[in-house]
């Protein structure tokens, strides 16, 4: 997969203008801030094609990038407080077209901060693909921010943490210095097999 081959291709703020699920889609998720356009950009070789925001919680929107016949689904963050109530309305009820309209999608990388214990706003969003049926890993982003001894324990914590979900890989991300960018490239690659747009 030439992940080089990458543009951007749509952005949609409700779920009725989402567009046909027509391959293989490869949804990111995780809170306000937790490093998905940093994550994307790495993945793809890019500095800014996802773009980063200043400021968490203010885009609520799903941005679509074509990749070499595959489709990244950049979802719009969640958790941020400062949001208002029609704000977060609008973010659930997208989130949840997006999930329940029966889309081609091959694989959710959910993000956490590896530096931090793992939200309650994370774990209803695990809870959320678990029930429903999607695939899902998990990246622990930010890695490089730890000394050693503090990697190890936050590894080890991230384990007991996430013990209910049975089987979960948790794949440890640095977009500074490149840690888990092949593992997760693996795992998309596995996952989108044998699609072509």
């Amino acid at each position: 997969m030439n992940y080089n081959k990458a543009e951007f291709e749509t952005s949609f703020g409700t779920s009725s203008q989402l567009p046909e699920s027509t391959v293989c889609e490869i949804a990111f998720a995780g809170r306000s801030n937790v490093g998905k356009s940093s994550l994307i950009n790495k993945l793809l070789n890019r500095k800014n094609l996802a773009r980063i925001s200043s400021v968490p919680g203010k885009t609520v929107t799903i941005n679509f990038f074509k990749v070499d016949g595959v489709r990244f689904v950049d979802l719009p963050g969640y958790g941020y407080a400062k949001v208002s109530a029609g704000e977060k309305r609008r973010w659930s009820d997208l989130m949840e077209g997006y999930f329940s309209s029966g889309r081609n999608i091959g694989l959710v990388i959910q993000l956490v901060d590896m530096r931090h214990p793992v939200t309650k706003d994370d774990f209803m969003m695990m809870d959320y693909m678990s029930e429903y049926g999607f695939r899902f890993v998990v990246a622990a982003t930010k890695s490089d921010k730890l000394n050693k001894s503090e990697y190890r324990n936050r590894q080890e914590r991230l384990k007991e943490e996430l013990s209910a979900y049975e089987g979960i890989e948790i794949i440890p991300f640095s977009s500074v210095n490149g840690q888990g960018v092949d593992e997760l490239k693996s795992l998309i690659e596995r996952y989108c097999s044998n699609t072509q747009e």
